[in-house]
């Protein structure tokens, strides 16, 4: 029985778990980019809402796990003691300018995908290739010297995660603390606004998106208890793992699909279920050559970006933030701060349009 080899159980677990979380992604429009434009632009807060309870979401399940030995965070790569600040910096700038060029991220790309977008297929193949030519191709040769080559040790505290830093530093263990105090925060800002509040189906998203991400670091934890092959600790990443996917598709690597690969396709098989459900699926494809070039250098810089941040806007912004580690938020503010550039050249003819208009809409929506 294939469910017999623990190893072999990974991707069918991903598989299930992708299953869902394309679903409940898909017909609720979930979108990293959509959030922060409809924030900065409309003044809108309520996506970028559903995100951050996603990611508290998966914070809260992840710590209880954690707490209980149910989830081995520690050994993912995510809480190493090497953190790569060049890579979270530049890596996460250059993701954001890929998904403001694209239109959404590596995620949002398997969603389209799921809907019949031959434009998300084309950004996903780059995406994937790209991502291989960073992690062990000629972009490689490029990564150790700028990323690898500079990461500052952190290993007087033990690991990157922010609470072994600050326990480090203070002398007191203060890492449940740390989690809870960041948990309240984030949750009282999502839920200050009355009008969030009504948005049932939203908040159900959200919180179905962060505990499929918990779900995640159980499994391959259980699996890698009960194998006698390395297995990688791993919840969600939406770069190397579409890589990874293309490589099982077009070669035989002798290795059996891990939990990261069977999460892709099954992500994409729940988008496919939701857009029918919701009777989305139309065929898309790109209008001329200007708009394929600009998704196949979206593309580019989503893969080459993410291998040199370690995540995406999932892999790091939900899977890492649910770790703690110091590099999601730094990652993340950069993946802004890149989206909102590539955002006011393409939308507003100049990169001078990030300090201007933009901030009338944000301040809105921070005072709701």
């Amino acid at each position: 029985m294939i469910v017999s080899d623990p190893v072999l159980l990974a991707p069918l677990l991903g598989v299930l778990a992708g299953c869902v979380l394309g679903f409940a992604a898909r017909a609720t429009h979930f979108c990293t980019l959509s959030a922060l434009e409809r924030y900065w632009y409309a003044g809108d807060g309520s996506s970028l809402r559903t995100w951050v309870l996603a990611s508290v979401s998966a914070l809260i399940g992840t710590q209880v796990l954690a707490a209980f030995g149910l989830a081995d965070i520690g050994a993912s790569f995510y809480l190493s003691p090497e953190f790569a600040w060049t890579g979270a910096i530049l890596g996460g700038f250059m993701f954001g300018i890929g998904m403001a060029l694209v239109g959404t991220c590596g995620f949002g790309a398997v969603l389209r995908l799921g809907g019949g977008s031959l434009r998300a297929l084309v950004v996903l193949t780059v995406i994937g290739l790209s991502a291989l030519a960073a992690q062990r191709g000629i972009v490689g040769v490029l990564r150790v010297p700028l990323v690898d080559d500079l990461a500052v040790s952190l290993a007087g505290s033990g690991s990157q995660s922010m609470g072994d830093i600050l326990s480090a530093w203070t002398g007191l263990d203060l890492r449940t603390a740390l989690a809870v105090t960041i948990a309240l925060a984030g949750l009282f800002w999502i839920f200050k606004s009355a009008a969030y509040r009504r948005q049932g189906s939203s908040i159900l998203a959200a919180v179905i998106i962060g505990s499929v991400i918990t779900f995640g670091w159980w499994a391959t934890t259980f699996v890698a208890a009960r194998s006698f092959q390395e297995v990688q600790i791993e919840a969600g990443s939406f770069v190397v793992p579409v890589g990874d996917t293309i490589l099982q598709l077009i070669t035989y690597t002798g290795t059996w699909p891990d939990y990261g690969v069977g999460l892709i396709v099954g992500t994409l098989f729940g988008a496919v279920a939701a857009a029918l459900w919701k009777r989305d699926i139309r065929w898309e494809a790109c209008d001329d050559a200007r708009e394929l070039g600009r998704h196949i250098l979206g593309g580019t810089f989503m893969g080459v970006g993410g291998v040199f941040a370690m995540g995406c806007t999932v892999g790091q912004g939900i899977t890492g933030f649910s770790t703690l580690a110091i590099s999601a938020p730094v990652v993340m503010v950069s993946m802004a701060l890149g989206a909102r550039v590539g955002l006011a050249w393409l939308l507003e003819g100049s990169v001078r349009g990030v300090f201007r208009r933009s901030h009338d809409g944000a301040r809105q929506a921070a005072a709701e």
